[in-house]
């Protein structure tokens, strides 16, 4: 019998190419599982697959926009035809645009909403009748601690993340009968590419940028490999009573708000 926590399941990983899906697909694949990586940047996310498959593991790319219906459906499609089943949805595809509430486009905020709300959406309603012939299946969405707090001219991305904690309430009522569980994790800033561009969207120093988001208890950022430890949690039998949960991950950030 294997040892590995996720031995025998299959997980979808959406943004499966960025820092924080490519830790997860890269640490689910080491505890057993076969691996299917959605993303928009087909180069990295074949680099995902062949790092994961000279490790020994089973994975595959699929080239997708989340926020597209069909494009959904293709890639629980071939991924069930690949690896017999779903047994882990970890939503994790993501963007940010900060700006104010005067400062946004319409045309930004309603990519924001799409690709961090209406995804979840999508790809669920793809995947939750293959769960629901499994035993113990498991959803896991990428919030934020935005998504419970505040912040500064980031008003599409708190909008969005707000809206992924709720959804994911919602979903864990509708298919605990199911013994589908859905939880989603609140990431405090995290060493991402995405992190990143946050400095030039505002015109700040990169540097400076990351040194300010560090100032929280722990004092520095979150690791991508850190998120990707709270999933795989998430996704495990360790956390068979865990549904509808919003995990905070963030240094202590928003520990003195509220």
């Amino acid at each position: 019998m294997s040892g590995k926590q996720l031995y025998g399941k299959a997980a979808l990983i959406t943004g499966g190419a960025g820092c924080i899906g490519r830790a997860t697909a890269l640490l689910f694949a080491s505890e057993g599982a076969a691996v299917g990586i959605v993303d928009l940047n087909q180069e990295q996310g074949q680099e995902v697959v062949r790092e994961i498959s000279i490790a020994g593991g089973r994975a595959i790319f699929e080239r997708a926009d989340v926020t597209r219906p069909a494009d959904c459906r293709r890639v629980v499609e071939r991924t069930v035809h690949e690896f017999g089943g779903i047994h882990i949805l970890f939503n994790n595809a993501g963007i940010i645009r900060r700006a104010s509430i005067v400062e946004i486009s319409e045309e930004d905020w309603d990519a924001v909403m799409a690709v961090n709300v209406k995804s979840i959406f999508l790809m669920s309603r793809e995947v939750i009748p293959i769960m629901a012939m499994a035993e113990g299946s498991s959803i896991i969405n990428t919030a934020s601690g935005w998504g419970l707090a505040g912040g500064p001219r980031a008003v599409s991305y708190c909008a969005s993340k707000g809206a992924v904690v709720l959804l994911t309430k919602a979903m864990a009522i509708d298919h605990g009968w199911q013994k589908i569980r859905v939880n989603c994790i609140c990431p405090g800033d995290t060493d991402t590419a995405m992190l990143r561009s946050e400095a030039r969207q505002l015109g700040e120093a990169e540097d400076r940028f990351l040194a300010d988001s560090a100032h929280r208890p722990l004092g520095r950022v979150g690791r991508p490999e850190e998120i990707a430890q709270t999933a795989l949690y998430l996704a495990s039998d360790a956390a068979s009573f865990i549904t509808g949960a919003a995990l905070v991950v963030d240094g202590g950030g928003l520990a003195g708000s509220g």
